[in-house]
């Protein structure tokens, strides 16, 4: 649901009956709401610039450049909310995801139920655990330069060295180590989707890993598995016709 701006009058959410105003609301509660309507769209991880304007188009008042608040957004503010010692990131409630990317916490997702209950505390539920092995296959691809371009709608840059870092495999291998490897990344994609919950997973460095981005992971392989098909078939030949 797409809320209107500051205009809109009463509580955020008056027919679900919830007692909280838009007035009621700090800076950083509003970019939260923000954030959520983002997450909402299918946006994550966001941009730091889409999260300014989604900001700025839901709380123009708040967020608008003062003397042409209808106009533009005073990026500023809110990226001053999102970093320092008080910001968004110092507070758990939003993950830096790359350069100027960010998604919603496990916390950050309770604050915003909490506001959107009316100021009540959601019962926590608790986030999926994984295995030692699972996290760091899932943090391998996180981390991996084909996620960054391709979450950095980059896609036109990815590489076929991209593709082996994202697989785990190397332009040496063939025949059966290429189909090795290949199947053992979609099953442990396939585990990944079956492990996250509505809550995401915990890693042990604190991170949260919503179902959004496991989604992500699993089109990012599909769309490299098919990109390079033919450079993957190639490996594959040379091991036939050795």
């Amino acid at each position: 649901m797409l809320w209107g701006g500051e205009e809109f009058r009463g509580s955020i959410l008056a027919a679900r009956g919830s007692n909280v105003n838009i007035a009621d609301c700090t800076v950083p509660e509003k970019i939260l709401l923000a954030a959520h309507q983002l997450e909402q769209e299918g946006q994550s991880p966001f941009s730091a610039e889409a999260l300014i304007v989604a900001s700025w188009q839901k709380f123009p008042k708040t967020f608008g450049l003062k003397g042409y608040a209808d106009q533009y957004p005073d990026s500023n503010k809110v990226l001053s909310s999102i970093m320092g010692e008080k910001g968004l990131a110092r507070r758990g409630w939003l993950i830096k995801m790359g350069q100027k990317l960010y998604a919603l916490t496990r916390e950050g997702r309770h604050v915003v139920n909490r506001i959107m209950e009316g100021g009540e505390a959601p019962t926590a539920v608790q986030a999926a655990k994984i295995g030692r092995d699972q996290e760091k296959f899932v943090l391998t691809l996180l981390n991996s330069s084909a996620y960054d371009k391709y979450i950095q709608n980059r896609k036109s840059e990815l590489t076929f060295s991209d593709a082996c870092r994202y697989w785990g495999i190397s332009e040496s291998m063939h025949g059966e180590q290429i189909e090795t490897r290949m199947n053992r990344t979609r099953i442990q994609l396939t585990d990944l989707e079956r492990s996250v919950g509505p809550e995401g997973l915990d890693l042990t460095d604190g991170r949260n890993v919503g179902d959004s981005e496991v989604a992500q992971l699993v089109k990012l392989h599909e769309h490299l598995e098919d990109r390079f098909s033919r450079h993957l078939n190639l490996l594959r030949s040379r091991g036939d016709r050795g």
